[in-house]
Formats: C-alpha cells, sequence, structure tokens
C-alpha cells in the first residue's frame, strides 16, 4: 500500500437524483441498490480497501435513510454533515470542511462506481499526486468508453496530466469520472452558500494547478435507471471486466 493514501475521504450524498426517478422516490439515490448493495456501500468499500479512516457523508435528501445504513459501519469513523438546504458539490465540501483537516482528502460522488485495473484505482490517484503541483487531481475516463455514458466529456490534458476545459463544440478525450483528490487551500476564497466543485476546478485550472490521471479499468455513468441496469448486467457477467484489460 502505498504511504500517500489521505485517509480522511468525503462522499457526496446530499443530491436529490431526480433523473433516477420513480426509483428515488422513495429512496435517496446513494441507497439505490446495484449488485445487492448501495451505491454508497461500494464507495465505501473502496475507501476502506485503499486505507481511509474517516468518511464525512453530506446528507440532506432522505438523509435519515443513509445515516440508518452507515451507522452499522465500523470499517471506518463516519461524520455527517447535515444540509437543510442543498449546497451542491462545491458547497457542501466547504461545509464539510472543519471535519476535513489540513491535508489532501478524497472526494467521491456517492453514485461513482467503477472496477479497478490493474492496481487499485484510489492508489493510483494517491501515488501521481503532487502536493507542489497540484491543488485538484481527477480520476478521468475516456469519453467514447464510458459504460452508459452519452456526453460529450471534458477535458483535455497535456503530457504531464495537466487539464483544461473542453474547447466549445469539440468533444473531450476525458470526462470527469467523480472521484477526486483535493487540497483544502483549494477551498481558501470559495464562495458562500451553494455553489459546484466545477468553480474550484476553473480556479485550479487557472494557476494552472489542475491535473487529472486517466482510469485503467472500468467505470459506469449510473444515472438514470437504464443506466442502473446496463452496470447491473455488466458486474453479473463472469469476469466483468477482464477482456478489456487485457487488450
Amino acid at each position: 500500500m502505498t504511504s500517500n493514501v489521505p485517509t480522511t475521504a468525503m462522499i457526496l450524498a446530499a443530491g436529490m437524483g431526480k433523473r433516477m426517478r420513480p426509483l428515488t422516490d422513495t429512496l435517496p439515490k446513494p441507497m439505490v441498490p446495484l449488485a445487492g448493495k448501495p451505491l454508497i456501500g461500494h464507495v465505501v468499500d473502496r475507501f476502506v480497501a485503499a486505507g481511509v479512516t474517516r468518511i464525512i457523508v453530506n446528507l440532506h435528501y432522505r438523509g435519515d435513510q443513509i445515516r440508518a445504513y452507515l451507522d452499522s459501519e465500523d470499517r471506518a469513523e463516519i461524520v455527517f454533515s447535515e444540509e437543510p438546504n442543498l449546497l451542491e458539490t462545491g458547497g457542501g465540501v466547504k461545509n464539510a470542511m472543519p471535519e476535513l483537516g489540513t491535508q489532501p482528502f478524497y472526494v467521491a460522488n456517492a453514485d461513482a462506481f467503477w472496477l479497478n485495473g490493474l492496481e487499485d484505482t484510489l492508489h493510483r490517484l494517491a501515488d501521481a499526486w503532487d502536493d507542489e503541483l497540484m491543488d485538484a487531481l481527477l480520476l478521468l475516463h475516456s469519453t467514447v468508453y464510458g459504460n452508459g455514458y452519452a456526453g460529450i466529456g471534458d477535458f483535455i490534458a497535456d503530457p504531464l496530466g495537466r487539464l483544461d476545459r473542453r474547447p466549445d463544440g469539440e468533444t473531450a478525450p476525458w470526462l470527469f469520472a467523480g472521484v477526486q483528490i483535493l487540497h483544502p487551500r483549494l477551498f481558501a476564497d470559495a464562495p458562500d452558500g451553494a455553489f459546484s466543485l466545477n468553480v474550484l476546478f476553473d480556479q485550479a485550472l487557472a494557476n494552472e494547478r489542475l491535473y487529472g490521471i486517466i482510469h485503467d479499468g472500468e467505470w459506469f455513468h449510473i444515472g438514470t435507471p437504464e443506466g442502473l441496469a446496463d452496470a447491473e448486467k455488466f458486474v453479473s457477467m463472469p469476469f466483468a471486466g477482464e477482456q478489456k484489460r487485457s487488450t
């Protein structure tokens, strides 16, 4: 295990999950099951396996169900960050900063679902982190080969992994996979209230401190019931992901 793995992480679990209706009429999206486990349970498993010992989870929509599920988790300390008003991704992390400490930390969407490649994905992020160069390090995946993804991508990258936004009117080769390492200094001048992490990505980009690595395993876009069904079908296959990994 790499010695640089952040021991603190945050899971973004406060969203409304509107595109996942009708499943989210009665469940928060993080509690929607995939392969016999709520989506958020898979993210917790990944963090624990990587060596994370403290996980902050923000709550808003039907947060009592998420709290009840995670209250029995004993492999890591779980801290809940309540949001009476939804703060979006950036505001949610800023609101939880008192719990996140002063060192780089992981952040993952509660619906982020991936299969590791040849190495643990979170360890790859930790190994790539360079505190002198980076304020944010994003996990990226191929726009073309993202399972269930039909968008036009988010970023282009130079040979060193430094990122820039997709040019207008073009398709970018890389999409943001919803997993990252962030440094607390990125939030020093962050706005109050609700805002997207994209605001801080653009700030880091302007300072040439936004970087990414390419995921070498499978990644799934679970935004709709159809995307969930596709992921369920894929992971139920024997040796899921092995064929792509070996080509």
